[in-house]
């Protein structure tokens, strides 16, 4: 039975789709069965930000409409065999797919996968709905912005009329340099703010834009490391948060967040 955990923060632009993807990978990596589901109907992008538009033949509106069966609509990932993604239609009228139906394909793949990741669309409407109906766990992508945490916390709070077993929070695009300078919410001050158990902290780089801009696996080696203490928290229960100051402390790191603060 996998566990089936919806990646959902209110907020658009905030990074799910990334954290989802390469959240998937780690866990792959780790040696367990990942399948990523996109539920963004109409305005999907995951099976670009894994590099495999080009292979999509059925999506997941295709599964529901019994055009094709659920294992035929899978996308194999170029890299990891045991990675797989379910994409979403680019074009569909959204009001005919309900949360019930979600779950019904959800249900039928279960059994096959040891992880089920679920890419939820921005807003609190029907496609919020979608996607948290069949997870069984949450978690709650933020940036350190207010608008970010305050749309997350109603996120937070809409969660609690669902089956949601477990909820977490992963603080997306940090900055070491600016939260050093005191110039960046505190990584302590989001929790507060949100009251959720702290699973990973994903530092802003360059290396992860790139590559969901040209689909890919991250190549960088700093990223790459922060994600694997994610995927590690998530499975084994621990609770190591990879540090985006470390680089930024010391003579040669102050030198560093000055040069960057003027550049």
């Amino acid at each position: 039975m996998a566990r089936k955990i919806v990646m959902t923060s209110g907020k658009g632009g905030v990074g799910k789709t990334t954290v989802c993807a390469n959240l998937g990978i780690c866990l792959a990596k780790l040696g367990f069965r990942v399948l990523l589901i996109d539920v963004d109907i109409g305005l999907n992008n995951l099976d670009v930000v894994m590099g495999i538009e080009n292979q999509v033949v059925f999506d997941i509106t295709d599964i529901i409409m019994g055009r094709c069966r659920p294992k035929q609509a899978l996308v194999q990932d170029k890299y990891i065999s045991s990675l797989y993604v379910l994409p979403s239609a680019q074009a569909y009228n959204k009001t005919n797919i309900l949360g019930e139906h979600i779950k019904n394909v959800v249900d039928q793949l279960d059994s096959t996968f040891d992880y089920i990741l679920i890419d939820c669309p921005a807003g609190v409407e029907a496609g919020f709905h979608r996607a948290v109906f069949p997870a069984s766990e949450a978690i709650i992508v933020v940036t350190p912005h207010l608008s970010s945490i305050r749309d997350a916390d109603k996120v937070v709070g809409l969660l609690n009329d669902y089956n949601i077993e477990y909820k977490g929070l992963v603080i997306n695009r940090m900055r070491g340099d600016l939260l050093l300078n005191g110039d960046m919410m505190t990584i302590e001050s989001i929790v507060r703010a949100l009251n959720l158990p702290l699973l990973g902290v994903i530092p802003e780089d360059d290396a992860i834009g790139s590559s969901c801009s040209i689909g890919g696996h991250i190549q960088s080696i700093e990223s790459a490391r922060s994600f694997t203490l994610l995927s590690e928290n998530i499975h084994n229960g621990s609770k190591k948060i990879f540090d985006c100051t470390y680089k930024y402390r010391g003579l040669m790191g102050y030198i560093k967040r000055n040069i960057k603060k003027h550049v």
